[in-house]
């Protein structure tokens, strides 16, 4: 009986490390795919002037990329898995064109350091999130909001243009993201616990690009708050 119960824990912990270890990989697929795309636009003038210059473009991928998102969180369970996976990559590419100004606003070096910030503090808090003992649902709610808060506040400043607005929101941002890259670190971690044994791998495979998803928004947005904070412009 012992032997029994000891083996279904081992399983249960095997089919969890898969899942997490597919999540991050797909993340991290997205974020080498974001940079190198933002790195080739921003060291190409055709190409900056291509989709940085042209005003109607631009928001047009913006645009775009709002599809992708919200298409996939609201249809997932709809689409085949190699759907899902192509909608992600093209997103993670899409994201790397409209962030490309970053090199032409800060300088490379400060790009890089306030990258492995980012990283550490990602890593950190997702170790924090994995591990800790103390339910974290109860953040969803307030994370929520702060979210709509910083996204308000954001397409104020917009029209606005204040310095002082724009530092206030980043420190908001990396707060509300760092408590983000928590929540869904231990969301994704009871998903893993919960999933039921023989599970179709295209439903599997769905669900973790949908983790690598929430992981990536996280982690690109507490980097461009960072950034905001650190970085020094050219």
């Amino acid at each position: 009986m012992a032997s029994t119960y000891s083996q279904e824990r081992i399983q249960t912990q095997v089919r969890v490390n898969s899942f997490i270890r597919s999540v991050y990989n797909w993340m991290a697929v997205g974020l080498a795919l974001t940079g190198g795309v933002a790195w080739m636009v921003a060291g190409s003038e055709t190409l900056l002037r291509l989709f940085l210059g042209n005003r109607l473009l631009f928001f047009g991928l913006i645009i775009a990329e709002l599809v992708l998102v919200f298409t996939l969180s609201a249809r997932v369970a709809k689409l085949r898995a190699s759907t899902a996976t192509a909608m992600f990559i093209i997103y993670a590419a899409l994201n790397g064109i409209t962030i490309s100004s970053i090199f032409l606003i800060y300088t490379s070096s400060s790009i890089a350091s306030t990258f492995f910030v980012c990283a550490a503090t990602f890593v950190a808090t997702s170790i924090y999130g994995m591990t800790t003992k103390k339910d974290l649902t109860s953040w969803g709610q307030f994370l929520f909001m702060g979210l709509i808060g910083i996204i308000v506040a954001t397409l104020v400043n917009f029209f606005v243009q204040s310095s002082a607005v724009a530092m206030v929101v980043s420190y908001i941002g990396v707060i509300v993201f760092v408590g983000l890259t928590a929540y869904d670190t231990q969301k994704l971690k009871n998903m893993a616990l919960t999933q039921p044994d023989g599970l179709e791998a295209g439903v599997v495979r769905k669900g973790a690009i949908m983790g690598a998803l929430s992981l990536y928004l996280d982690f690109i947005n507490l980097f461009l708050m960072l950034l905001q904070i650190l970085g020094n412009r050219d």
